[in-house]
């Protein structure tokens, strides 16, 4: 939902002919509202999407401003726009996903306990990143994540698929009534090598924090934070852009060298990968979803059947997807109510308020500019 060229929205209205999104706000400049047209050199800032994950999605980071126009300007073919991606996700049923590295300490205790692990790393690359681990140097311990990393995934493949075999072999075997984390491991690993077979990324899930969102969690992904998609279903919201660069669990172009040179290596717990949104307490559940950049903020709102809610204008334009429910939109620009269900999506103008009445209990969401 949106402008981006590789999937444009398409505006529909009675007695008019269909037009994309992209050619209705260039007809229509003030929709995008004053401080965003003028910012986002009168184009509509993010891309909003519903992600359905069966195959998890590639080992990847977005990269910054600057280093996607760099990229942009060397190789127009693989990051074809300039422009950089910031993007988060918020669950919409359960959504397992790997973000961010793990604290030095945990994959210390993976490279102690699994020789396969070790051995894709490189044994000294591990006795370093060991011996460090024992140290409060955050320093140190960015730059043997690095090493160790880099030493992964430009592993030569033949060790790679060999010691990932093994590994199988052994997790296969294990006893089914080990501790939830250990097995919560396995299984991820299971799903990774059955997708994608011999692929360096399944041992990744040993670096990255595993990351479970519960519905109306979310995780924001900014600049060179590594992660990927497992399973579930999710909103996702994100600068317009398509720059990514990859490189594990895909059949896509991997660039391994971009990726590990551009990574943050900060360890980080898993509760300082979610992130909150701000809930409003009244009987309609509104959260916003507000991350640290300009191009986008989301707004969750559950309205019981009965409760009218009110979208309020603001300066800037907007698009509302329903996920559940049914009900009636209105606005001063509309003749007779717009009647919306479950995958309705609508675009308001800036300065534009819209008041839903629902018939059932509806579940939707509004993503919107946050200058």
């Amino acid at each position: 939902m949106g402008t981006h060229p590789n999937g444009p929205s398409v505006v529909v209205i009675p007695g008019k002919t269909d037009q994309s999104l992209s050619d209705w706000i260039k007809n229509n400049p003030d929709s995008l509202g004053s401080e965003p047209k003028t910012y986002f050199k009168g184009e509509l800032s993010f891309l909003f999407k519903v992600l359905s994950v069966n195959t998890s999605l590639s080992v990847q980071a977005h990269p910054h401003k600057v280093h996607a126009a760099q990229l942009h300007e060397k190789f127009p073919d693989l990051y074809k726009d300039s422009n950089h991606k910031p993007e988060m996700a918020i669950a919409l049923t359960p959504f397992m996903g790997l973000c961010g590295f793990r604290p030095i300490a945990e994959v210390a205790k993976f490279m102690t306990e699994i020789d396969e692990f070790r051995v894709v790393v490189g044994n000294n690359n591990a006795i370093k990143l060991i011996a460090a681990s024992r140290s409060m140097d955050m320093v140190m311990h960015r730059e043997v994540m690095k090493e160790c990393f880099s030493g992964m995934m430009m592993q030569d493949k033949d060790i790679v698929k060999r010691e990932l075999e093994s590994l199988m072999a052994k997790v296969k075997s294990l006893d089914t009534n080990k501790g939830d984390a250990e097995k919560h491991v396995s299984d991820v690993l299971l799903k990774l090598s059955k997708e994608f077979p011999g692929d360096v990324g399944a041992f990744s899930i040993y670096f990255l924090n595993i990351i479970t969102l519960v519905p109306g969690e979310a995780m924001f992904l900014e600049a060179n934070l590594p992660h990927a998609y497992l399973s579930g279903d999710c909103m996702e919201c994100m600068a317009c852009s398509d720059n990514v660069v990859r490189a594990g669990l895909t059949f896509k172009y991997v660039d391994v060298h971009t990726l590990v040179e551009m990574l943050d290596y900060t360890g980080r717990s898993i509760a300082k990968t979610k992130f909150k949104g701000l809930e409003d307490g009244t009987d309609i559940r509104t959260t916003v979803f507000k991350p640290p950049v300009y191009e986008f903020a989301v707004a969750r709102y559950e309205v019981p059947a009965g409760k009218n809610v009110s979208l309020p204008a603001m300066d800037s334009a907007s698009i509302v997807i329903l996920i559940h429910g049914e009900g009636n939109a209105s606005n001063r620009t509309l003749s007779s109510p717009l009647h919306v269900k479950r995958g309705s999506v609508f675009f308001i103008a800036a300065n534009e308020e819209v008041n839903v009445t629902p018939t059932s209990n509806i579940l939707m969401f509004r993503a919107y500019t946050s200058l």
